[in-house]
């Protein structure tokens, strides 16, 4: 047997996509014949608008799919400029736009063009679980900054400042929030972005969620209520949660010319361009009609009521209502410690999940890996009747469980 070959140390304190863990299993036992209803996808069930798809068509009949250029067609750029102009209240010109194989991608260039070893990363938890391993992978240490849901789970700007250090490079901001689903109100944003400015501080914003809110919630653009950060942020976007457009793989960042710059040259010496019919696609869902938007929107914000009521009816389960992105995010950490019928007591999240899985037949991802041990998070990005199953399931198997 061949000796394996030594893998780099980076690799050592990276953790497998605990999302994409759950979602596994959950298709590994439907492949097996067990009905199993999955909650961990953070992906729309929608498919992707028609007129998108139709414009990626006509652009075959004419001849796409060769090299773009590294920060993508200049069209989609300009577009892109425009439409996170309008957004944001901000200047942009096309050679501040990159797009990216998603914006996983995008993020994945902003903290290696960033970071050199030692440099910190403020990053509130809950958190989506990428974050603390890439900064990790581009030699950063993250730096957690616990919220809660008394606050909205909308970290405090004292708290920002007080976990500043003369090492911190970068502070994370996700609003609509995955997993948690909470929108930050502008006056926290007011702060932390004055904060970031005096202290020259960038303030990476994820806002790939932003279209998805809900009842009174409303987005706020950190640039429009604190125009002094401009020179000090990146913004993180894309086509995929908005437009249903997830493997379509088109994420896009804008930000300081020096630092989009230095990501064209990581993305240049790695993936090159995102892929051309990808971008055709990406072009007409930004300058396309909009209404597709709209109508998805309108079916997740009635799928997150139905969620929220039935969460809330099982003994036992806390859970404020998400006003943004499409997950609930439920404190299920009373049922943490109990008992399974005839079995050994829940030692903790990931244990209460995998029994959810294995005995209720329904999969939601355990919060530990969100730096929430305690909770976990359910996508309602699916269908009514999944919710209405999975959900009742859910309620079943936490009521077998024996103090």
């Amino acid at each position: 047997m061949n000796p394996s070959p030594r893998l780099a140390s980076r690799l050592s304190p990276v953790k497998p996509s605990i999302t994409l863990a759950v979602s596994a299993r959950a298709a590994e036992l439907k492949a097996a014949g067990v009905d199993v209803i999955g909650f961990g996808a953070g992906e729309p069930d929608f498919d992707t608008p028609a007129h998108i798809k139709e414009a990626a068509r006509a652009a075959l009949d004419r001849g796409v799919g060769k090299y773009t250029h590294v920060a993508g067609v200049i069209e989609l750029r300009r577009a892109i400029a425009r439409h996170l102009g309008e957004v944001h209240g901000l200047e942009l010109a096309p050679g501040q736009v990159l797009v990216s194989a998603g914006a996983k991608h995008s993020l994945f260039n902003v903290f290696m063009a960033l970071l050199d070893p030692g440099d910190e990363v403020i990053i509130p938890a809950p958190y989506w679980v990428s974050y603390p391993d890439m900064v990790l992978l581009a030699g950063g240490v993250p730096v957690f900054l616990p919220t809660r849901a008394a606050d909205g789970f909308a970290p405090s700007p004292a708290a920002v400042e007080a976990a500043m250090t003369g090492r911190t490079r970068a502070v994370v901001i996700n609003s609509p929030s995955n997993p948690t689903g909470a929108v930050y109100p502008p006056g926290v944003l007011r702060e932390i972005g004055a904060l970031c400015a005096r202290r020259e501080v960038l303030v990476v914003s994820d806002d790939i969620y932003r279209s998805l809110v809900y009842g009174g919630a409303s987005y706020s653009s950190i640039a429009r209520v604190a125009p002094e950060v401009a020179p000090y942020l990146v913004l993180v976007d894309g086509v995929s949660k908005t437009y249903a457009m997830t493997g379509w793989r088109i994420g896009f960042c804008a930000g300081p010319q020096a630092l989009i710059d230095g990501m064209s040259m990581i993305q240049g010496q790695s993936t090159t361009n995102a892929s051309h019919i990808a971008q055709v696609a990406a072009l007409a869902a930004l300058t396309g009609p909009q209404e597709c938007v709209a109508e998805m929107r309108a079916e997740f914000d009635a799928r997150r009521r139905e969620m929220v009521r039935r969460l809330r009816a099982i003994p036992g389960v806390t859970l404020d209502e998400p006003p943004g992105a499409f997950y609930c995010f439920p404190d299920l950490g009373r049922h943490v410690g109990r008992r399974p019928p005839g079995g050994a007591p829940l030692a903790d999240d990931v244990a209460l999940c995998n029994y959810l899985v294995e005995r209720g037949r329904v999969a939601v991802v355990p919060g530990s890996g969100f730096g929430a041990p305690g909770f976990a998070r359910l996508s309602y990005a699916c269908s009514m009747a999944d919710i209405v199953a999975g959900v009742d399931r859910m309620g079943e198997a936490l009521a077998l469980l024996e103090s």
